[in-house]
């Protein structure tokens, strides 16, 4: 009988040492793995001599607990990349979650903020404060970017080139990709590091953008700050740092940008990845016609 626990912690290690996933992802594999191993407790099922059917019972089960469909999705998920592990790793010789079908999950758009919304967000910040200076900083560079909030937390300093006008960051699965920004975000963040980080910089710290304690701020601490400004700003839309990039990317493509270099920027594996935001910007595009056209 193989330990499910021990076999579940050596993946959760390769996710973060070998694949770099980000801390939220850990997480959430871990919470989703906890379930599926105290299931397999329960039935009495060696993760080795597993089949099919009984993974589809474990779904089964998901779904009399009134899991919604992406939930269950989610879970599958997870469980079919920790057998990809287990497969690598010799303790299995096939997944069974290989012909178990994902449940069909209803298309759900990304939200995307108007260029005036966002606008009115990048100068709600209070520039005469280093806190302030550090805010402005991040929300220009999401949206210059098209930044996920993972990777603009873990930029140092040195990332920024400044002559260049560029950005390095650190993806998924650790890859590098440069990040061309525009004058303005450069500014911001210029006047950030030489005005607003000494003054934050407590311990000696490399990242770009750091808390009020020194360290390097984190992914929820940015997350907050964007909560905190939306509500200066009185924006109706409840919007996250996620949210900028989506718009980021639709906006480029409404403005003539071609989808396989909003992929590059954003960092995609696929380009139906991206294709998400064509969609968007036509839908857009409809919804204008249709409240704008005298015949509409």
């Amino acid at each position: 009988m193989h330990d499910a626990d021990a076999l579940i912690a050596a993946y959760l290690e390769s996710l973060q040492v070998e694949r770099n996933a980000s801390p939220r992802t850990v997480e959430a594999y871990s919470s989703d793995l906890a379930q599926f191993s105290d299931w397999l407790e329960r039935q009495s099922y060696d993760i080795a001599a597993l089949t099919y059917r009984n993974l589809r019972g474990f779904l089964g089960e998901l779904d009399r607990a009134r899991y919604s469909r992406r939930t269950i999705a989610r879970k599958l998920s997870a469980v079919r990349s920790f057998f990809v592990f287990l497969v690598e790793r010799g303790v299995v010789a096939g997944s069974p979650a290989d012909v178990v079908a994902t449940p069909k999950l209803p298309t759900r758009l990304p939200v995307i903020a108007s260029a005036e919304t966002i606008a009115a967000l990048i100068e709600a910040p209070d520039a005469s404060t280093p806190g302030g200076l550090r805010d402005r900083a991040i929300l220009e560079l999401l949206y210059a970017g098209g930044l996920r909030v993972s990777e603009l937390t873990g930029l140092d300093v040195g990332d920024v080139d400044f002559a260049q006008g560029q950005v390095r960051v650190l993806g998924k699965g650790s890859k590098e990709r440069i990040i061309p920004i525009h004058r303005i975000a450069c500014q911001r963040i210029s006047e950030y590091v030489s005005s607003g980080r000494p003054k934050l910089n407590k311990q000696d710290e490399s990242a770009l953008f750091l808390n009020r304690l020194g360290g390097r701020l984190s992914a929820d601490g940015v997350r907050r700050l964007m909560k905190r400004y939306l509500q200066i700003t009185g924006s109706a839309q409840a919007l996250s740092p996620h949210a900028l990039r989506h718009s980021f990317a639709t906006h480029m493509l409404e403005a003539g940008a071609d989808l396989r270099s909003v992929q590059e920027l954003l960092g995609h594996v696929a380009l139906s990845t991206t294709q998400i935001y064509t969609h968007l910007s036509t839908q857009r595009l409809q919804d204008v016609h249709k409240n704008a056209h005298p015949r509409g």
